[in-house]
């Protein structure tokens, strides 16, 4: 198994789908400023319980409590929107709306990985990197 990924975050995301899809409570993957960003970003939105950095070698690992043991998922959908093919930027009027604000997306902006409402207040654009519902 290769530690590198070509595309940090669509891994990130594929792994929470596939736990969900197969009724797991955790992932761990490796760790990137990237990937804990969008897992804080996804934690703060209350889609997923849990989020650890735990100390390894060659690199550290991220933790994710997806739900606690016995309960369902919080997350019915989350699909990457920018792609390393296709970049999708949107500025701060333009950021899109998930399921009639019943979801989230999460926005690379110059002052971090933010939430679409936290970007439109703070009035930034920027990358569009995913969609959860």
């Amino acid at each position: 198994m290769s530690l590198q990924s070509t595309d940090q975050v669509a891994d990130l995301i594929t792994r929470i789908r596939n736990a969900i899809l197969v009724g797991k409570t955790e992932i761990r993957v490796p760790t990137s400023k990237l990937k804990l960003a969008v897992a804080e970003g996804l934690k703060k939105a209350n889609f997923i319980e849990d989020v650890k950095v735990e100390k390894a070698t060659p690199r550290d690992i991220l933790y994710v409590l997806i739900a606690k043991p016995g309960e369902n998922a919080r997350i019915n959908e989350i699909s990457k929107v920018s792609k390393p093919g296709r970049r999708v930027y949107s500025g701060a009027d333009e950021l899109p709306k998930v399921k009639s604000g019943r979801g989230i997306i999460l926005v690379s902006t110059s002052k971090g990985v933010m939430t679409g409402e936290e970007a439109r207040k703070a009035r930034l654009g920027g990358e569009i990197l995913i969609k959860v519902y």
